[in-house]
């Protein structure tokens, strides 16, 4: 099936539109992609003609809730912490060292 465009864009736009992209496209990639390029474009103009005046806007289809819980400490029994800081290779004041990631 041969589809013909409406508003078939030019060679310069493609080669535009390439070199923003940073491809280099030979002449029958232009070719190609002139015809694709100006498709979508027809089927955008389709999809405006769409009356969509009485479905909401959304951001996201699903409902979607925050589940993180808050970074908070919890007492622990010192003799637990104890015995716990008492397996780690090295310890400070209390808590773990580890080397630093940079």
């Amino acid at each position: 099936m041969f589809y013909v465009s409406c508003s078939m864009i030019s060679k310069e736009e493609v080669k535009h539109i390439a070199k923003l992209a940073r491809l280099g496209l030979s002449d029958k990639e232009i070719q190609k992609f002139q015809k694709e390029l100006s498709s979508i474009l027809d089927y955008m103009k389709k999809l405006n003609e769409v009356n969509v005046s009485r479905v909401a806007p959304t951001s996201h289809p699903f409902e979607l809730e925050n589940v993180v819980r808050l970074d908070k400490g919890e007492k622990l029994d010192p003799k637990i912490k104890k015995a716990l800081l008492g397996q780690a290779p090295k310890t400070k004041d209390g808590y773990l060292k580890v080397k630093s990631v940079l």
